[in-house]
């Protein structure tokens, strides 16, 4: 399966987008660690600070009180036990503060428990009564000395642990974190010289075709020069060609003219059928003549001749041309109002012209002929025959819709060609040419014709025009 270079290019920058947004969430979260272990670290040292303060503050206070007992001398109660309690309170405060994890919590009420009874066997012993300091075990002290000693170690071993912990969870991530900053590094190598590659040829291909384009363009542009001169000498060879063979049909009308009204009474009968037949001939081929011009002239359509054309004051005019041929035939014209349209008003009264004389040509003789005008607005998109750049542009749908003869559907598309006639010169007059110029006009207002026939009931023709040009 071939895959573009544009969605190759996306696909790559998604990758690369994704491995980007991987690393820096990656890079987050072990910052994230590092910032945490960090402040455990902190934590821990500053909890076992306190502690160990703690713990000093007592050795110092019983040492003073044991120091009293044996010398009686007050310095060694300078502080006093409460001032030395006070400080111990708020080292203990302050761990209160800073430990939130509900076992240390715990540890903490019992450690408060300890203090509480310490300082009171401080307190006494601080007694200057000899009787009631000497009733102070020294052996109690000692225990409760040992059990703080102890509290403070579990809770030292706690943080500890956590901090182990902490720090093995970070070299999990430290040691993860070297193969993936390799592996992004070798992605994004791979990637950054993956859309080089592909870009230099990218860029090298629309130079290529940049190259090829400017040619084409100059080729087609000097295509464009040979046709519209070809098509100018044709449409002066037609002119010329029309004018310089009018002259001799002209001659032989007026000489064929003159051997009837002179030499007919003394023609054999077969003579006087040949110069009738003569004649019917030399009256098609002007009618050819003139034909053959009208449908040269009928595709130039020029930006200085496009105007909005009432198309309503149009018909009218093309139906008052057609009078006494809709009068022949019993015919009425039935139409919708009809919007302005921007082109020729030349062109399109030769448009409307033909297509009526073509209802007016193949009516049935059997009923009255009824010609059936109406008209829709609708977007491009709508239409489902424009290209993209006209979908949002407003054109009118013409149906116009008769009660003929019609024809058979398998020759829709062959009743657009040029001398293609359905019947014989015998039956029905024309040179196949006007359906021609209709699609002419139609292909030079950027329109579509097309032709749909029901044998025995009638003919419709759909035309598509844009209202403006």
């Amino acid at each position: 399966m071939h895959i573009s270079v544009q969605k190759k290019i996306r696909i790559g920058f998604f990758i690369a987008f994704t491995i980007i947004v991987g690393a820096t969430v990656l890079s987050y979260l072990i910052a994230k660690n590092l910032m945490h272990n960090a402040n455990q670290l902190n934590h821990t040292i500053e909890v076992s600070k306190k502690l160990e303060v703690i713990t000093k503050q007592l050795k110092d206070a019983e040492a003073a009180i044991r120091g009293y007992n044996l010398t009686k001398q007050t310095t060694f109660l300078h502080p006093s036990m409460e001032q030395r309690s006070i400080k111990i309170e708020q080292e203990y405060q302050t761990l209160r503060r800073i430990m939130t994890d509900p076992v240390q919590q715990k540890n903490l009420d019992t450690l408060k428990q300890l203090l509480d009874i310490k300082y009171k066997q401080l307190t006494a012993g601080e007694q200057k009564d000899a009787a009631l300091g000497a009733r102070i075990s020294v052996g109690e002290g000692e225990t409760y000395m040992d059990l703080i000693d102890k509290k403070v170690q579990d809770m030292t071993d706690i943080e500890e642990a956590q901090l182990t912990e902490r720090s093995r969870l970070f070299q999990f991530f430290s040691n993860l974190w070297i193969p993936v900053v390799f592996i992004i590094s070798i992605f994004a190598i791979f990637i950054g010289v993956y859309s080089y590659i592909i870009l230099n040829r990218e860029f090298r291909l629309q130079l290529h075709v940049e190259t090829r384009l400017k040619n084409y363009q100059r080729e087609l542009q000097e295509n464009i020069n040979l046709l519209n001169k070809s098509n100018l000498e044709l449409e002066q060879f037609a002119y010329v060609a029309s004018h310089d063979l009018q002259e001799p049909l002209r001659k032989i009308s007026t000489f064929s003219d003159r051997l009837q009204i002179k030499f007919k009474p003394a023609l054999p009968v077969e003579a006087s059928q040949l110069i009738d037949r003569m004649v019917v001939a030399v009256s098609r081929m002007r009618v050819l003549i003139n034909d053959l011009l009208t449908f040269s002239r009928a595709g130039r359509i020029t930006t200085e001749i496009v105007k909005p054309v009432d198309m309503n004051l149009l018909l009218q005019n093309v139906i008052g041309d057609l009078e006494l041929a809709l009068q022949e035939r019993k015919g009425t014209v039935y139409y919708d109002q009809l919007p302005d349209i921007e082109g020729s008003d030349t062109a399109f009264h030769q448009l409307f012209l033909n297509l009526l004389s073509n209802s007016i040509k193949f009516a049935d003789p059997a009923r009255d002929l009824e010609i059936r005008i109406k008209k829709e607005l609708l977007s491009g998109r709508e239409t489902g025959v424009v290209k993209e750049d006209k979908q949002d542009a407003t054109f009118c749908r013409f149906i116009i819709e008769d009660n003929g003869i019609g024809f058979d559907q398998a020759y829709a598309e062959r009743i657009f060609l040029i001398f293609q006639r359905l019947h014989g010169v015998s039956e029905y007059k024309g040179t196949g040419i006007g359906l021609a110029i209709c699609k002419k006009i139609v292909d030079a207002h950027h329109g579509f014709i097309n032709a749909y026939g029901y044998p025995g009931k009638g003919a419709s023709f759909v035309i598509i025009l844009p209202l403006k040009q």
